[in-house]
């Protein structure tokens, strides 16, 4: 295969163009780095792509999943946990599922916004409990650049002071729907925190970006660049410096290095002509997402680096970690013959629940968050066979038995409609020794690059945090006089636990730490092996918390990029 090479050097080639590798582009260009930045998806502008107003019926599938878009035909998330020509295998006894998004602006474009802090207690776990890690930084490191994200972001929420959820610099936060209200009578009676969500959705002017007007379609890009998104917030900034160059459809296949150890710059697959090319840089940044910067390293081989870049520890792709998911809904007769109005409000919760209880009475060792769904959304036949199944009559003594068409179908409609709740759990897994992903020896993508091979396992840490999950539920919605619309899962079931990847929150795979035995990253996130190679995505994180791990990512590439611009002023890289 011929190699274009590119023999101009630049300051920095980023690779991917998602939260770490927007904010790392931002804050080099403005510093004076010439950055050339890698996506190996296609191109979108939020302003021009995005379907906030599209209705189903304006689409061939009538907005339902197309294999491009696994979360919808208008959603912004261009990929899914199967891609055509990108394959990935797992190992024996092992399921997970591995979403990819191949787009300019990766997750950011379709995430849920949910936009929490780690706590101090979450960067010393095992000092508290003497499991996995501790971090190589703290709490306090880390303050002054989720700070500094909140300030350039936006994010609404409330001051509440406690402890291990940290309190931000909030814009307000939107009014609870109806149905929330009531979860929360719920909640309190039964001594659950529940409080405002923690967004980066803007409840006010913010940064010369437009409030939200409550379309609630989040998930599908927003026009109007009211809620983040590399595209919408940090991608702009880097390119109004002038010195920015964004190679699309570039799928990076090899760090490059020369004899010294040193990253020279990285090579990629044109995927429009399949062609091989070569960008040279003084600095690598990778911010591919957590398993695809590991696979990049392992597949980046050398008789220097014979088990892939930066990993003489043979930690690299290790100490795979996702969140932990379980959902029930319910069905609440007082929800019943509801008054029609919009409460669209911004996409998600406006209310949610924080971990509340201490472990040290349990038998699991870490938390989870209680994200809530319902509202005034059209039920399916689905649901009202649920209830016929589960509840037998109505609130009015009155046998459910979904009629099939016509107007008895839509009266049953308008009764149940926006009588369903749910609750989602989002808790902490540990890492184990059983979970890390590895290079397929024989299998490789349409490009002959090497693809991933994932081992997975669930633990009893996991098992009884999510049958905790399904219980705390269930009281939930018998406090509000409901019934849950699922049987409780037996054990045997995993108590209803997800499968390992399909909550998105896959991290871990380049940890950072003090030794470079047994970690990939110092404290700065910086390569231990290779002293210009940096990772600035999901990778360095040494636990999982039960906090959605965006705005730490973000976080963590500031910090890291401003490391890079002083090493670089000091002449150390």
């Amino acid at each position: 295969m011929q190699i274009i090479r590119n023999r101009r050097i630049n300051d920095v080639c980023v690779v991917g163009s998602g939260a770490g590798g927007g904010m790392a582009a931002k804050v080099l260009t403005e510093a004076g780095a010439d950055v050339v930045m890698l996506e190996a998806g296609a191109p979108f502008d939020t302003a021009r792509d995005s379907k906030m107003f599209a209705w189903s019926y304006d689409g061939p599938h009538r907005g339902a999943a197309i294999p491009t878009r696994q979360f919808g035909e208008f959603d912004a998330g261009w990929g899914g946990w199967s891609l055509d020509g990108e394959p990935y295998t797992t190992g024996d006894d092992s399921r997970f599922d591995w979403f990819r998004t191949r787009m300019v602006g990766g997750r950011t474009n379709h995430w849920g916004r949910i936009s929490l802090r780690y706590g101090p207690d979450d960067f010393r776990r095992r000092s508290l409990d003497g499991l996995g890690d501790d971090w190589p930084i703290t709490y306090d490191d880390l303050k002054p650049y989720y700070d500094e994200v909140d300030r350039l972001v936006g994010i609404f929420g409330s001051i509440e002071g406690l402890p291990n959820e940290p309190d931000g610099i909030f814009l307000p936060p939107p009014r609870p729907r109806c149905y929330e209200l009531l979860i929360k009578q719920a909640a309190d009676k039964l001594g659950i925190t529940c409080i405002p969500s923690r967004k980066s959705i803007l409840t006010r002017p913010h940064n010369g970006r437009k409030a939200c007007h409550y379309c609630g379609h989040c998930g599908r890009g927003c026009a109007i660049h009211a809620n983040f998104s590399s595209p919408s917030v940090l991608l702009p900034p880097a390119m109004a410096t002038g010195r920015l160059t964004l190679i699309t459809r570039a799928m990076a296949r090899e760090v490059t290095s020369d004899e010294t150890g040193l990253a020279t710059g990285v090579s990629y697959i044109d995927t429009g002509t399949g062609r091989e090319n070569h960008v040279r840089a003084r600095i690598v940044v990778l911010a591919a997402s957590a398993c695809e910067s590991a696979r990049l390293l392992l597949n980046s081989r050398s008789s220097r680096f014979p088990k892939g870049l930066a990993n003489s520890s043979g930690t690299v792709g290790r100490y795979l970690t996702d969140s932990t998911g379980v959902t029930v809904a319910g069905f609440i007769p007082k929800l019943m013959n509801g008054v029609p109005h919009n409460e669209d409000g911004t996409s998600g919760m406006h209310l949610y629940m924080p971990w509340w209880l201490d472990n040290r009475t349990l038998d699991f060792p870490r938390g989870y968050h209680i994200e809530l769904g319902g509202g005034r959304r059209m039920p399916g036949a689905g649901f009202l066979s649920d209830l016929q199944r589960f509840t037998g009559v109505d609130a009015d003594g009155r046998r459910i038995a979904p009629a099939g068409y016509g107007k008895a179908l839509k009266e049953d409609y308008r009764r149940f409609y926006g009588a369903r709740v749910s609750f989602s759990g989002r808790g902490e897994m540990i890492p184990n020794e059983h979970s890390y992903c590895e290079v397929d020896p024989t299998v490789v993508d349409r490009w002959g690059i090497p693809v991933l091979r994932f081992h997975f396992k669930w633990t009893d840490h996991e098992y009884n945090q999510v049958r905790h999950m399904q219980r705390t539920f269930r009281a939930i919605i018998d406090e509000m006089g409901g019934t849950p619309l699922t049987p409780m899962p037996s054990r045997e079931a995993g108590y209803g636990i997800l499968p390992g990847g399909r909550i998105i929150h896959e991290v871990g795979t380049t940890r950072m730490g003090h030794s470079p035995s047994t970690s990939v990253l110092n404290a700065q996130c910086q390569a231990h092996d290779v002293k210009n190679l940096f990772v600035a995505d999901g990778g360095p994180v040494v636990s999982n918390p039960d906090k959605n791990v965006t705005w730490t990512i973000l976080a963590l590439a500031m910090r890291t990029s401003m490391y890079i611009v002083d090493a670089r002023k000091a002449g150390r890289i």
